[in-house]
């Protein structure tokens, strides 16, 4: 998978095809580990889904990424080297306040740091590590299309959602 120089990766989605005529909304997704299999793996199950995903692995170069490419949806680990994900995601919704944030966590030290991002005004969406990616993909609908939730419930309960 190629690398930029702010040490993120892209997957872009093959599933969706783009004509001269028409071009393809994606709706961006940067996802944020520490753990590069983590944030790639969510990366790929992403892109098979119809995302335009990217991966970045610290807080510092996630933030560069999100001020060049704004995110429609910023899901970041909590703990993370540089700023933390909190920290993170406050800064990117001061910057861009529709940009929606889910964060997870695989650490108890979470809940002082969303404590702190609550009484500051922050109401994010916590899910804890694994992910299912069945759990990922309606979390990551209903932020991005809270219409769709009752959809992506619909295809998950039928098995349509591709996980690889």
């Amino acid at each position: 998978m190629p690398m930029s120089r702010t040490g993120t990766s892209q997957v872009v989605s093959p599933k969706k095809e783009q004509s001269r005529s028409t071009v393809a909304f994606l709706p961006r997704v940067l996802v944020v580990d520490d753990e590069v299999v983590i944030a790639d793996t969510i990366t790929k199950i992403l892109s098979l889904n119809g995302y335009a995903a990217n991966a970045a692995y610290d807080g510092d170069s996630a933030l560069e990424c999100a001020l060049l490419k704004p995110p429609h949806l910023l899901l970041t680990d909590v703990v993370l080297p540089g700023i933390n994900g909190i920290e993170l995601a406050q800064t990117v919704k001061r910057v861009y306040p529709e940009c929606k944030v889910i964060l997870f966590s695989g650490q108890a030290s979470t809940v002082d740091l969303m404590a702190t991002a609550l009484r500051a005004g922050h109401r994010f969406t916590l899910l804890s590590k694994p992910l299912p990616p069945e759990e990922l993909l309606v979390q990551v609908a209903r932020h991005l299309n809270p219409s769709s939730e009752v959809a992506a419930t619909a295809q998950l309960s039928r098995g349509q959602l591709p996980v690889e």
